[in-house]
This record gives C-alpha cells, structure tokens and sequence, in this order.
C-alpha cells in the first residue's frame, strides 16, 4: 500500500531488545536429534526476546498498552504519532480547487478538518506554508494543467528555502488517485497525495511530510461519506453553498475515469445532509446545490426502517450494467425533505444521470416553488450506436421521450447537458446525429469537450481512439456553433418577460451593472440602482449579493439575458397585479408593464 511508505523512518527498536541470532538447522542422518525436536528448540530460543519485545498494539494509534516492560528507563511511552505532532501550530493552507462542483465540496471538507487542527487559511498564496490543489481527471488538459502549476510552484518552494519554513505541497482528489505513481517520482514535486477518501488522513500526512518524507494515501472507500464533517463553506458573497449528498459512481459509462478515482456509489445519511441544509439556512444561503457523480441515483440505506423490497425505478426505456438495487431512501424523498426546511431557499441539484428521472421526482420538481425548474440532462451524443459504445443504458429515441415527459411536466423548464465529439468509432454520421439532436431539444447551457483517452476506463482496454484530433476539434465546433444558435433561440423567446433573480454581486464587465441567474440558472445583467422594497410601496433600497429581484428581461443572446430591476420579492411570493408594478416609481428607461399578471415564481 502506498500510505505505509511513510511509515519506515518514524519505526525505532528500543534498548530492550535483545540481539537474535537466526539458527539453520542442518538435518544429519548421525544426529540424535530427529528434525522435529530441532525445530521446537529453536522456536524456544526465539521465545524470550518476542516476548519482550513490542507487540501490535505498541504501533496503534492511541490503543493503552498494559505490559510490565523489561526495562522501564526504556520503554515506549507514546503511540505512533500523538496528536500533538498533527496539529497545525497555525501554519498557513492555501488551496487551489480545479474541476467540477464536487471538488469545490472537497475543498470545504479538507479545510475543515484542518481548520480543527490548528492551521490557518490563507488566499495569498505568498504566505502559504502549505499549498494543496485539489486536482481533476476527467480531460487530459486538466491534467496538464495541474502539471505546469507544480513546475510553478516547485520554483517558489525552492526560493522559500533559502529565507522562510520550506512550502509543502499536496495533490488532493481524482489525479492523486490515479497518477500517484507519477506524482511522487516525477521530479520529486509533491510532497502529499490524498486521495478523495483520505482527507480525514491529512493532518498525519501533512506531519510525516514535515519530517522531511514524501507521505500518501490514495485508498477508496465503501463506506467514506464524511457524513460527521461540516464542510466549511467559503463562498466569497455567502449567498450559495455546495451539499454533497454521494460520492462514487456505478455506471461505468466506458469513457469515464470517475469510477476508478473516486470508487463506488454510497450515499450520505439524510439527517447528515439535512443538518448541513438547516445550518446554511440560519446562516443565510439562499441557494443550496445538492452534488454528486450520479446525484439522483442517491439511495439511503443508512437505518433498518429505511429498508423494502421495492426495486429502483428508472426512466422509462432505462437500463443499467448493474442489477437493479432495492429499498433505501430515494432522491425524491430526500428532494422532498430538503426543499421543506426553508421555503425561501432556492434548490438545485447536479450532476444526474437520466435513467433516474421516474416521473414522481419530476412531479416533486413541477409542484414546489423553491426547487428550481432547471435540470441537467447529459446526453453526450445523439447516435444510439455511439451511445451503446459508451455504455450509457439508452437509445436517442429513449432521450428524446424523457425530454417530451418532463416538459410536459415541467412546462417552463430550462434544460442543460453535456457532449462528448470524437469518440471512439464515431462517424460523420453519428456526428450530424449529434448536430440534430442538439437542434430538436434546444437548451439554455452546454458542456461540450472534445473526446479524451483515459487510462483505466473500459475505452482504454477495449476500444480505439480512432477519430483524429483534427477531425475531433472540427465535430467539436460544430456541436458548439449549433448550441449556441440554439441556445440564443430559446433565450431570445424569454424578452419581455419578468424573472425572479438571485442576486450574484456585481458583474464582472462593469460595476455599474449587477448580476444573478434566473431559476433556469441563466445569467442576467442589470443596471445597479436602487428599487422598490416592495410591489406595493414607493420607497426605495439598494440591491444587495443574496437579495431576490424581480428583472424585466430585454435583451439576449446565447451566454446571457439582459433586463431592469422592478423591485425586491421573495420566493414565497406568488403573483403581483400589473397595476401594482405600474404605480411604481422607475427609472425614465423602464417602460410601463403591459403583460396582465407577472409571476414572480416560476
């Protein structure tokens, strides 16, 4: 195992000792002692120095050792690396988070079992005394990423040492797990792996490191959830957090390196994630994203009560490479509990899978107000044969009937996804089938890569990356013009009407315009000015990060919506009277209302 290497230097022989010399028995047939009776009297002579000498519980952390020792001057008072060498002595972290969502999660989680130990969180990177990047797998341009962020930061260690205590470096998450053999050899550039389930371990690594030895983890659990570990959340406007509520994933999609980095699906207990939930509710958040691999396949089964025999129900024309799992709790009933502890807590959720959308959560998603009507549904291409190379348990037509369901459900719903060009054996026909697909659904957002090779997956072994990379960029752009004609469509249909606004913080391009995301998480940009309190009053107050607003949308195109604001609201309101929204007192820009009701919840 890769942890115990950092074992051998910390490991003495106390005095007590006694030397043993190792006896080879010789078997003569003139000896009057049979083979038997020689090794008996060997083994005897082993007897007493074993005895006297340490036993397996001297070696574990924090077990009492009851034993009269041979010598008391010399004996081992403390276990295997006390607590006290793990503390942090306030030292400084500063982390650096790539990827998706998840790893912001992680980010929160590691931080937070550090932060018990002692240390100190930094975001200037000058002060750091330790620098963790918590790393991706997923493209090979992360990971090239991550490698010339080390070159980067091994040149700073090496000036640091000459002048301050020498920087230590760490690799967290997927790339610790899967290219940890690179990463302690190569050049020597880190100084500690963890991998996704070795974070409650980085207190004790980060101490062997300190001494001066490369220290890892990369072990995948069965059972690690940190369901006992609040995160600590540090989101710069506080207005938003990340719950991850599984980790792992089952489907074994044959392009996916998820699986191999961060192990098997579990789930986190209910009441863990609904402590977390309530918790970032006193403290304000307004938006709460629920995360993981395949978050809607989660299933609880952490109480006896929760157990049944009923099977997991899927989308309709659904499959999966695994049987089909029974009792626990469900994603509906846990969307169900969650979207209750505060009605003005908007709830999202990603990423899913779409053979876990049964028509009783897409029913949960239509009836409450606070769940937002936005859902990701990654269809990575839209060729059936592609589809089955990938192992993805559906056909186009099978897609293409779950997006009529749930807009027929969700009527206003605002659709995301993710593709994948140039798999392997993709054709040019496959490609336009892409193409098409992408035209007859039409959503707002896209995650489009071209395709990349990853080792340990089901591609890897038993499939050709065959499409060239030429050929792959070209497919790519394609797949990205299309979307955003598309995109700009379904965008452009939404001026003139009035959104509810979660307010994000100033925008980007201009701090005389503001920003926030609609319920179907578009981006929309306003003019920074004060508004109406309420529909119904005509005084006035600034608009705030964490603030809701209703916006006036009058301009779009493919990435964004652009509007005014009216005035402050909530999401526990309904329906304002236009004639409320015309008595008040606006800006000579915005024009008189003239639709007959505004729906200030979507």
């Amino acid at each position: 195992m890769e942890y115990l290497r950092t074992l051998k230097p910390v490991f003495t022989i106390t005095k007590h000792w006694k030397h043993v010399r190792r006896i080879h028995p010789r078997y003569c047939s003139n000896t009057s002692v049979t083979p038997i009776e020689k090794k008996k009297t060997t083994a005897g002579k082993f007897k007493s120095p074993i005895s006297s000498g340490p036993s397996l519980q001297d070696f574990i952390k924090g077990v009492a050792v009851h034993k009269t020792p041979v010598d008391d001057d010399h004996s081992d008072k403390h276990s295997y690396l006390s607590e006290d060498l793990e503390l942090g002595n306030s030292r400084k972290v500063y982390f650096e988070t790539y990827g998706c969502q998840m790893n912001v999660n992680d980010t929160e989680i590691a931080w937070s079992i550090l932060q018990r130990k002692g240390y100190q969180r930094t975001d200037k990177l000058k002060e750091a005394d330790v620098v963790l990047l918590v790393t991706c797998s997923i493209r090979e341009k992360a990971e090239q990423t991550i490698w010339n962020r080390l070159q980067q930061l091994t040149t700073m260690k090496k000036k640091r040492l000459k002048t301050h205590t020498p920087m230590k470096i760490g690799i967290l998450g997927c790339m610790a797990e899967r290219l940890k053999t690179e990463l302690l050899e190569r050049e020597k550039l880190v100084d500690v792996l963890a991998g996704p389930d070795s974070y409650r371990d980085l207190p004790r690594l980060l101490t062997i490191a300190d001494g001066g030895n490369q220290a890892s983890n990369v072990l995948l659990s069965l059972e690690e959830t940190y369901a006992d570990i609040m995160p600590v959340h540090h989101a710069p406007q506080g207005y938003s957090a990340f719950v991850s509520i599984m980790r792992g994933c089952d489907n074994m999609c044959s392009y996916c390196i998820v699986p191999f980095t961060r192990g098997r699906e579990r789930s986190r207990p209910v009441s863990s994630i609904l402590e977390e939930v309530r918790m970032l509710s006193e403290q304000g958040v307004k938006e709460v994203t629920l995360l993981g691999q395949n978050v809607n396949s989660y299933r609880d089964t952490s109480e006896q009560q929760f157990f049944g025999s009923d099977q997991t129900k899927l989308s309709r024309g659904f499959k999966t490479i695994y049987q089909a799992k029974q009792g626990g709790l469900r994603f509906s009933d846990l969307l169900d509990k969650v979207s209750r502890v505060d009605p003005d807590m908007r709830i999202r959720f990603t990423s899913p899978h779409p053979k876990d959308f049964p028509d009783e959560v897409l029913h949960l998603i239509a009836e409450r107000q606070n769940i937002c009507k936005q859902i990701h549904l990654p269809a990575q291409s839209g060729s059936s044969q592609v589809l089955k190379t990938m192992r993805r348990g559906y056909t186009r037509e099978a897609y293409l009937d779950l997006v009529k369901n749930i807009k027929q459900i969700i009527p206003d719903l605002s659709l995301s996804s993710d593709f994948i060009s140039g798999f392997c054996g993709e054709t040019e026909d496959d490609h336009q089938q892409t193409l098409s697909l992408i035209r007859e659904v039409g959503y707002n957002v896209g995650y489009l890569f071209a395709y990349s090779m990853r080792k340990k997956t089901h591609a890897f072994h038993r499939l050709q990356d065959d499409v060239p990379a030429e050929v792959k960029q070209r497919r790519l752009e394609e797949c990205i013009s299309v979307f955003r004609e598309e995109a700009a469509r379904v965008n452009t249909a939404l001026i003139g009407s009035t959104q509810l606004i979660l307010v994000e913080g100033e925008s980007k391009r201009s701090e005389e315009d503001m920003c926030g995301r609609t319920d179907g998480n578009m981006k929309v940009i306003f003019p920074k000015e004060n508004v109406a309190i309420q529909a119904a009053e005509f005084s006035t107050a600034p608009i705030s990060p964490g603030d809701y607003v209703l916006v006036k949308i009058l301009a779009a195109n493919s990435q964004s919506l652009r509007g005014r604001a009216l005035c402050h609201s909530s999401l526990r309101c309904t329906v304002m009277p236009c004639e409320t929204v015309q008595r008040m007192q606006f800006d000579d820009h915005i024009a008189r209302v003239d639709t007959t009701m505004i729906e200030t919840c979507h």
